[in-house]
């Protein structure tokens, strides 16, 4: 009878033993979603991708271990107001059950958490920040969307401005900007060391190289398209924050159940304290202008420098079928100072000042009229103007500068869904721009006032194809031009390819032909007070041609357990191209001829997702090269020819805290140096050959970190602070050289040295 007791003791033992194990897996006692989502994606090695505003509050019992992962997304979905979609490279999306908008957008991804969480790539080749989920990256705190897209590799800025990033050795004006479909002829404040883009209102950015939709015209080198919010918000939400620099607030208003604003504004703290931050971006901006040194026996005094800018969309739900959205933005620079001079023991005093405006307004009406149609019209005019007032008190001499730029645009978009796997687009577009340019002198008088407009109308048409396993993407379409004032007719392809194979390997191929007619010059380099010197013209399709891309893009990926490797291979061919619109400070700065440049380039990207860590290195190789016939050197490197550039960074991200730190190298800029040792000749500099010389290399290193914290159960606050160039090393991002009293001078201008930031928000 002994041995029947000791199974009974020991079945009794197992019994219990496990009935513990059991209670201690499935505990009663609820816990946050985001404690419970970091635990399972330790158990299985996954990675969940969500907005944390959305969960933070949210409390459930955790699954059993038991369960495989598919049973988990069931319990999880159960148990939650959200879904979990599995994308093809396992990150698993957590959006919430009524935002079906939001699900059609998620399955555009094809690589999610690109460089950092909130970047993705998407199917159609094109790269989307999405700012609800972004992550944080080096030197950044508030989600400037314009330093946020140089974080890609094959994009930089050759001044470390946002109103002057270079997509594949392009130009910045041959950059489409886009706020919610209404295209901008500014990008910054500080005269372009921060974007003007308030990024509390902008929802989600996409950034374009190569293989554009039809739709869309412009941009010879690429489109950055930035989006509101598409949802009307039914409850009320905003923030209010401070940094060195700003101070700026945000609120979504709900308007009845149909109905919602959104309003942002942003104002410089410069009228109550000037901050380490503020100082050294002004030193920057004035760097080798007038602002900084002007006659010596001139002295500048009472320098200010402010901006602001106003945001609003207004989105109203019509019915379940039609949608009415209203946009406006207001943005403003001005920068003024006094120039002071005795003469004959009388002090004399004028002003001399800089603004920069932009202010625009949209509407968009869209309807779906049945399970197969839907149309959407899209209507807006945007405003651009630059003026100086230039005091010259030695002359007694006013000269005044203006650049203004006028445009109205009307789309019609008609989608037709032929099949549950094709989509077919078609549309008409007609833009009206008016460009004008005035220089006046009031001693002597002298005044010319040039204004030119050109209407053109545009018709396109795209099939969109996605195979039933989503594996297979395609896009393919044309775009018709018609210009009247020249009877120019141009025929635009535009191509994109996608497909995965294996599970974990992807190719794309991308092509486009695409034009524009807008360009930016600069006459002399004191223009404008030597700050934002560039001027908006218009071509006139002979010296100043209608400018022309062909480009053609092929790439592979590989993405895996956290790991991501892509390589993307590119030709680009750009047309029409003017001396005067690529800033030569060399013996070319006063030619004026027409030419092209064609580059070709690798961009490469490799990074690893590790529970909280994330890493990167992005690669950039590029030859671009200038043909100008009518020169003496007909080929050349291109200013922007920068060959190697190289970005490594590094990220932690917890419940509450987010670090990232990184550098960013590249080989330098090309430059022309006088021949050593016969520098001068006939009272001119004697230059060697175009571009045969380079800057020294560029190194940056950044940090930035931020914290977030409850001050109450519906209200949450953001601490961050971010330092650009850490190690205040003296990049120089320009050199160049003046024939100065039978001296050859070199003059270098540097890049921002050590720049901390500090930034306090709250939300509620």
């Amino acid at each position: 009878m002994a041995k029947p007791n000791r199974c009974y003791i020991l079945i009794l033992f197992l019994s219990l033993f496990f009935a513990h194990e059991t209670k201690a897996q499935h505990t009663n006692e609820k816990l946050p979603l985001i404690e419970i989502l970091n635990t399972l994606e330790t158990q299985f090695n996954i990675q969940f991708n969500y907005a944390e505003d959305a969960i933070s509050d949210v409390k459930i019992i955790p699954p059993p271990k038991r369960l495989d992962l598919n049973e988990v997304l069931f319990y999880l979905e159960e148990k939650t107001d959200f879904v979990y979609s599995i994308t093809i490279d396992k990150m698993i999306l957590v959006v919430a059950k009524n935002s079906n908008e939001k699900l059609q957008k998620l399955s555009e991804v094809m690589v999610s958490g690109y460089i950092v969480n909130g970047i993705n790539k998407l199917k159609n080749g094109a790269f989307e920040i999405d700012i609800s989920d972004f992550d944080i990256l080096p030197g950044l705190i508030d989600t400037d969307v314009l330093q946020a897209v140089q974080a890609f590799p094959g994009i930089q800025s050759s001044n470390e401005t946002v109103s002057n990033i270079n997509i594949r050795g392009g130009t910045h004006d041959q950059n489409l900007i886009l706020w919610d479909d209404i295209k901008m002829y500014q990008s910054g404040h500080f005269f372009g060391l921060i974007s003007m883009f308030n990024p509390q209102i902008t929802q989600r950015v996409t950034l374009t190289k190569n293989g554009s939709g039809t739709e869309f015209t412009d941009g010879v080198s690429g489109t950055i398209a930035m989006q509101t919010d598409s949802e009307v918000n039914k409850n009320f939400n905003g923030s209010l924050g401070i940094n060195f620099i700003d101070a700026n607030g945000f609120a979504d208003v709900p308007i009845g159940n149909k109905s919602s604003l959104q309003v942002a504004a942003r104002k410089s703290i410069s009228d109550f304290t000037e901050t380490p931050t503020y100082n050294n971006f002004f030193e920057r901006i004035s760097q080798d202008t007038e602002v900084e040194t002007n006659d010596m026996n001139i002295v500048n005094s009472n320098k200010t420098f402010d901006f602001y800018d106003v945001s609003l969309r207004w989105l109203y739900k019509i019915n379940a079928n039609e949608k009415l959205r209203v946009n406006f933005i207001n943005v403003a620079n001005q920068l003024v100072f006094n120039e002071n001079m005795v003469v004959n023991s009388d002090e004399n005093s004028r002003k001399s000042s800089l603004t920069q405006n932009s202010i625009a307004g949209a509407v968009l009406y869209s309807k779906i009229w049945n399970r197969k149609w839907q149309t959407a019209l899209e209507v807006y005019e945007t405003d651009y103007k630059l003026k100086s007032i230039n005091a010259n008190i030695l002359e007694e001499q006013r000269f005044l500068q203006e650049n203004k730029v006028s445009e109205t645009s009307i789309k019609l978009k008609v989608d037709y869904k032929l099949s549950d796997d094709l989509k077919w687009r078609n549309g008409y577009h007609f833009v009206e721009t008016q460009i004008t340019n005035l220089d006046d002198v009031d001693q002597p008088i002298f005044r010319n006032l040039v204004s030119k407009v050109l209407r053109t109308h545009g018709a396109f048409s795209q099939l969109s194809y996605q195979s039933k396993d989503r594996n297979t993407n395609l896009n393919a379409g044309l775009r018709y031009n018609y210009m009247g004032k020249f009877n120019k007719h141009l025929l635009e392809p535009r191509l994109s390819v996608s497909h995965q194979f294996m599970e974990h390997f992807s190719v794309e191929v991308l092509g486009e032909f695409k034009h524009q007619n807008t360009s930016q010059i600069i006459n002399f380099q004191n223009d404008f007070l030597g700050v934002e010197k560039r001027r908006w013209q218009l071509s006139n399709d002979s010296d100043i041609p209608i400018i022309k891309s062909r480009q053609i893009s092929a790439g592979v990926s590989f993405n895996k357990n956290g790991w991501l490797v892509s390589a993307e291979g590119y030709y680009k061919n750009v047309k029409g191209i003017t001396t005067q619109s690529q800033g030569f400070q060399n013996q070319y700065e006063f030619t004026k001829t027409a030419g092209n440049y064609e580059v070709q380039g690798i961009d490469f990207i490799v990074r690893k997702q590790f529970n909280q860590f994330n890493s990167w290195l992005s690669y950039a190789y590029m030859n671009s090269d200038y043909t100008f016939q009518s020169l003496p050197e007909n080929t050349f490197p291109s200013n922007f020819d920068v060959t190697h550039a190289i970005a490594f960074g590094t990220n932690y991200s917890s419940n509450h805290l987010k670090v990232s730190a990184g550098l960013n190298w590249n080989s330098g800029r090309p430059k022309t140096n006088p021949v050593a040792g016969n520098e001068i000749i006939d009272n001119t500099i004697n230059y060697e050959a175009t571009n045969s010389s380079q800057i020294e290399d560029y190194l940056r290193v950044d940090i930035s970190a931020l914290y977030d914290f409850k001050l109450s159960k519906t209200t949450t606050a953001n601490f961050g602070i971010a330092i650009w160039n850490l190690l205040d090393k003296e990049n120089i991002i320009n050199s160049f050289y003046r024939f100065n009293n039978g001296v050859v001078e070199e003059i270098n201008q540097r890049s921002l040295g050590r720049t901390p930031n500090l930034t306090f928000r709250v939300k509620f």
